[in-house]
């Protein structure tokens, strides 16, 4: 007699799950190189037996990342740096390297090029020092960064075999046990940002399609909950 409001509360839980991954979405959607996410969702069966019908549950297994690029917007500001392609930056913290694909450089008071953590971006030589007085900074579509004064490097870009087993942490900065890949195919775009991937429109409709179905799951359970009320009155008065 439960199985129907077993089922019901199953997928109220999922569909709670979905609506924050959604409102998550939306509130990173103006953060450089956010990556939305997905909700993954299995139907988990339940065997008939003789005196039951078979059902299924709802089963919440876990959530993906999107891996489409955002868009690439230009800002002038020659330490902002775009990946056009798979790949991440690999910064300098005190835990070790991590990866990031938040393009938004700077320069601390060393000199060194940093994200906005003070985490320095790497080349295959290591930190980036820009020289006193420099007045340029060229970054070539390769990684290569000059000033006038020379070469100073060039960046590293890596990949993952499994890209969504990377741990997403604040600020745009991914962990993972996995050994980096030189990435290929990748182009950097000086002066530019990847924007977030999310589809604010997009992600608007899924959420009013998950309220509407939040809104009829709860009239059906209402309804499941006063049918076997009134069938428990029905047997209590033809018994008495």
């Amino acid at each position: 007699m439960e199985n129907g409001i077993y089922i019901g509360i199953s997928r109220q839980a999922a569909l709670r799950r979905q609506m924050d991954v959604v409102a998550n979405n939306l509130a990173n959607v103006n953060t450089p190189a956010y990556r939305a996410e997905r909700m993954v969702f299995n139907e988990f069966l339940m065997k008939p037996s003789q005196d039951k019908t078979g059902y299924s549950y709802v089963q919440d297994v876990g959530q993906y990342r999107s891996t489409e690029n955002g868009p690439i917007t230009q800002t002038g500001n020659d330490l902002d740096i775009a990946l056009n392609g798979d790949g991440y930056f690999v910064v300098d913290t005190p835990l070790g390297e991590r990866y990031t694909r938040h393009g938004r450089f700077q320069l601390d008071a060393e000199g060194f090029v940093v994200n906005t953590e003070g985490h320095r971006l790497l080349t295959n030589a290591g930190p980036i020092q820009i020289p006193p007085q420099t007045t340029s900074i060229e970054i070539n579509g390769d990684g290569s960064v000059s000033t006038e004064a020379g070469p100073l490097g060039t960046l590293q870009v890596v990949t993952f075999e499994g890209d969504q087993e990377l741990r997403r942490g604040a600020n745009g900065i991914y962990t993972t046990e996995q050994d980096p890949q030189q990435a290929e195919n990748v182009q950097i775009v000086q002066g530019s940002l990847e924007q977030s991937n999310v589809v604010a429109v997009l992600e608007m409709t899924r959420m009013i399609e998950i309220s509407n179905a939040h809104n009829s799951l709860r009239k059906v359970l209402q309804n499941e909950d006063e049918r076997q009320r009134t069938m428990i009155r029905r047997l209590g008065s033809s018994q008495g």
